[in-house]
């Protein structure tokens, strides 16, 4: 078995010496289309008749609630695995996740054979812990938030030899989960807007590559105001980790920038709106009363930057993505009694 050590990294995470942090291309995500399209079913693009009529705009939403993890990260994932070396197909692939990165790992790594490890906060949303265990994943739960069990995953790969999956230095990952935004080109070529949740950012950059490179459209990614590492790194143009981290939204619950999407965000994105959590809940709680539509808090960060951008994109032609469903029922019921 290959142990590797960690090498210099550009941001506050670990890398390892397999980790290419060159930036994909928009050709890299069609390249991992054709594994996408293997794999995954096309996620539909609805127009919102409700939202369309509120912000007096044609809106769209882009389902990647329906993909089977119930988000989109799992275009990464098996982009990816379909990549692996094959040296890692024994030890197996180890990740940090709040959930659906995790979630995403699990799956890809059932399709291909290969035994996966995910380490989770203490206090991981349960609901998407038993969806990575049923998915064949060990789950591991250590430290109060995401950073502290990313490092706890960056050492059991030095310790065990297990390959990293890093949150979003993967170019395998971020041209993955891409291939959404051409699945939105090939059927709205004429869109105006597209928002998108920032987390680690490899979606918002997946979007970039694609529905910014081959449209007109301006991509505006969307942050929380309680969790602004990476608002803060593509405005200030450092790779420090941030000291607020507050967010309920473990989605976007991030502290450290990540080097190869912030790159790409800084060269790409067309603008970038921080978010209160409150409008986060309040979204959540519109979208299920006015749409039947069960989503993150992470998602409605997108909707949330749209309602603070009301003139600029009345008559436009819009579109953000349900980008996951696996939020935690309890705080969901809480959220949604709330109105």
């Amino acid at each position: 078995m290959t142990q590797y050590e960690p090498v210099e990294s550009p941001d506050a995470t670990t890398v390892f010496p397999y980790h290419d942090l060159t930036p994909p291309t928009t050709a890299d995500v069609y390249r991992a289309r054709k594994v996408v399209d293997r794999h995954l079913p096309r996620t539909p693009l609805v127009r919102s008749e409700p939202l369309s009529a509120r912000f007096d705009a044609d809106v769209y939403l882009k389902r990647e609630d329906t993909l089977p993890t119930g988000a989109f990260k799992v275009r990464g994932g098996l982009t990816l695995l379909s990549r692996l070396d094959e040296e890692f197909r024994d030890p197996g692939l180890v990740a940090a996740s709040t959930g659906n990165h995790g979630q995403s790992i699990a799956y890809a790594g059932r399709e291909f054979g290969v035994p996966i490890t995910i380490v989770v906060p203490a206090e991981a949303n349960p609901s998407k812990v038993r969806a990575m265990e049923r998915l064949g994943a060990t789950v591991v739960k250590h430290g109060p938030e995401f950073d502290a069990a990313r490092e706890h995953a960056e050492e059991l790969a030095v310790e065990e030899g297990y390959r990293l999956v890093h949150s979003a230095n993967e170019r395998a990952l971020v041209a993955g989960v891409g291939t959404a935004g051409i699945e939105v080109v090939e059927e709205l070529p004429e869109i105006d807007y597209l928002f998108c949740p920032v987390g680690g950012g490899s979606s918002a950059a997946g979007y970039c590559l694609t529905v910014g490179a081959l449209t007109d459209a301006s991509v505006i990614g969307a942050q929380s105001e309680a969790a602004p590492a990476v608002h803060a790194a593509w405005r200030d143009g450092g790779l420090d980790p941030h000291d607020r981290m507050e967010t309920f939204a473990e989605g976007i619950a991030t502290r450290s920038p990540f080097a190869m999407t912030t790159r790409l965000l800084r060269e790409r994105l067309d603008d970038f709106r921080l978010v209160s959590d409150d409008a986060l809940r309040e979204w959540i709680r519109e979208l299920f009363l006015e749409e039947t539509v069960v989503m993150e808090g992470a998602c409605a960060a997108s909707v949330a930057a749209m309602d603070g951008m009301r003139e600029e994109i009345a008559g436009k032609t819009v579109v953000f993505p349900i980008s996951g469903r696996n939020v935690d029922p309890e705080k969901f019921r809480a959220i949604v009694d709330e109105g």
